[in-house]
C-alpha cells in the first residue's frame, strides 16, 4: 500500500514539473464548457488543468458520461490558486498520510499557513468558483463534497481524482 502511495505521489510531482496541455485538448473543451467555465479552466495553474484533464479521461475510461461529473473533474481543483505550491502540496499530502503534526510543524515557515489553508479549503472554494462560474448546482456538490462522496457518481470522482 505505501508503494502504491509513493509511486502516485511521484507521478504528481513529474506532472507538476511537466503539465502539457494540447491545442487539441483546449479545443476539445469548447465544445462541452461554457466560456466562463473554460475562462476559469484557463486561470488554473497548468499542473492542475494537466490534472483536471486526466480525471476527465479516467471518468470517461470509466463509462462515466454525465457532462455534470465531467465538469467536476476538470474544475474540482480550481480553488488552490496559483499561490499554492509543490512544497505545500507535498507537505499536504504527507500531512494526510503520515499526520496532522507536519501541518503544525510546516506552519510557522513562511507562505505555509496560507497554503496549507488554501489546500484544506480548496473544496469550498472551488465549489464557489464554479457556481459563479455558471455550473450546475450539481456539479457544484460534487466539486464540495470532492473528499467525502455522497453517491456512486461522487465516489467515481473521488476515485478518478486519486488515481490520477
Amino acid at each position: 500500500m505505501a508503494r502504491g502511495w509513493w509511486s502516485a505521489r511521484i507521478r504528481r510531482t513529474w506532472i507538476y514539473f511537466h503539465p502539457t496541455v494540447t491545442s487539441d485538448e483546449r479545443l476539445d473543451l469548447d465544445a462541452w464548457l461554457t466560456p466562463a467555465q473554460r475562462a476559469l479552466f484557463d486561470g488554473m495553474p497548468r499542473p492542475d488543468q494537466r490534472h483536471g484533464l486526466d480525471v476527465v479521461a479516467d471518468l470517461r475510461s470509466s463509462g462515466a458520461a454525465d457532462h455534470d461529473l465531467l465538469v467536476a473533474g476538470l474544475l474540482h481543483d480550481c480553488g488552490k490558486g496559483r499561490r499554492v505550491r509543490l512544497v505545500h502540496r507535498v507537505v499536504w499530502s504527507l500531512g494526510g498520510r503520515y499526520g496532522a503534526w507536519i501541518w503544525r510543524a510546516s506552519s510557522h515557515l513562511p507562505t505555509f499557513r496560507a497554503g496549507l489553508a488554501a489546500l484544506r479549503d480548496h473544496a469550498r472554494r472551488s465549489a464557489d468558483l464554479a457556481s459563479a462560474a455558471g455550473c450546475t448546482a450539481r456539479t457544484t456538490e460534487f466539486i464540495r463534497n470532492q473528499e467525502t462522496p455522497t453517491d456512486d457518481a461522487a465516489r467515481l470522482l473521488l476515485a478518478a481524482d486519486e488515481a490520477n
